[in-house]
């Protein structure tokens, strides 16, 4: 009988012992490896998600507190920086703690981290000027969000003010994005600080008519419109005579949400009387814009601070709609 052809040829050496425990020893080291890398990612996306959780909260904790510092007086602009930067600051101090859970040492880190800072600073010289004047103007706060000012040859209403740009609405409603460095760097002019501003009109009367009744119905007007201020009270002068006409101006305090419509009012009946001193048919004043006008004096306005610390409660107020609980007998 023939022999049957084996499937493994003669000259075909066999693995020896020795190499099949060193594969079983590498394969073992790799799936420990792998067992320590799926550990490490555990852990790093669990401290990603509490980091996450821990921004969020400490957010609101600091939008809350601000709230409460500034009860009476509350500001927007400042809780919104605040909040956003403990937000972004936990994040960074997460994804650190991250990078050296995943094997990443933090001394490599902190060295990529001042070369890519010095490199982005040279690069970027005017956003780090702009950065810098935004954070002056939340320190020192020369206006806030909802502040009409004029600045950098432009005016309207303060939206949004953030790191970089301050964003402003025209009164024709156009959206203006200055840079903080233009606006630090330039005059400021903030319309909205002080509750009361002064109302100046200059007016015109011809030689042809009498001057002495123009400035007194001038004056009556002034102090029967409830929107001017009684103390200072209102004043009249002429400012110029000449051979065609006298020049004349008449000087208010009203509240800052009445100034416009003061302003034009006045001209107005300085325009009507300059024609005809005893007419009767004036359009009467406008309702008031301002929602106190009487309190403030002219040129007092609110200190914009940082941090100012409710004042203490001497007592509470009882309420009259509930009522009080009977003594308990002894």
């Amino acid at each position: 009988m023939k022999a049957k052809p084996s499937i493994i040829p003669e000259d075909a050496s066999l693995p020896a012992i020795a190499n099949l425990r060193a594969d079983e020893t590498m394969l073992g080291h790799f799936l420990d490896w792998l067992g320590k890398v799926a550990v490490n990612l555990c852990v790093a996306a669990l401290i990603l998600v509490v980091t996450f959780w821990i921004a969020g909260w400490a957010s609101k904790f600091m939008r809350r507190t601000l709230n409460r510092v500034h009860r009476n007086n509350p500001d927007q602009t400042l809780e919104s920086f605040a909040s956003s930067l403990a937000r972004y600051a936990i994040i960074a101090i997460g994804l650190v703690a991250v990078l050296q859970q995943l094997g990443v040492q933090a001394t490599s880190i902190i060295a990529v981290l001042g070369a890519a800072s010095l490199a982005i600073g040279l690069a970027l010289q005017g956003a780090l000027s702009n950065v810098a004047a935004g954070v002056m103007i939340l320190l020192f706060r020369p206006y806030r969000v909802g502040d009409v000012i004029e600045t950098a040859t432009r005016q309207g209403t303060v939206k949004s003010l953030d790191l970089l740009f301050t964003e402003i609405a025209t009164p024709d409603n156009v959206k203006v994005m200055i840079p903080n460095s233009k606006v630090f760097g330039d005059v400021i002019l903030n319309y909205s600080t002080h509750r009361t501003r002064r109302v100046d009109v200059l007016f015109k009367v011809p030689l042809k008519t009498d001057l002495v009744p123009v400035l007194k119905r001038m004056r009556e007007r002034a102090e029967n419109d409830p929107r001017i201020r009684k103390d200072p009270a209102p004043m009249i002068e002429v400012t110029d005579l000449s051979e065609v006409f006298a020049q004349a101006a008449i000087r208010v305090w009203t509240a800052a949400a009445d100034f416009g419509s003061v302003k034009t009012d006045l001209m107005l009946t300085a325009h009507l009387l300059a024609e005809d001193p005893a007419r009767e048919d004036l359009p009467p004043p406008r309702p008031t814009n301002a929602k106190d006008p009487s309190p403030a004096m002219p040129g007092e306005g609110e200190h914009h601070l940082m941090f100012k610390l409710p004042r203490p409660r001497r007592g509470r107020k009882s309420d009259p709609g509930k009522t009080q609980s009977p003594p308990k007998a002894e």
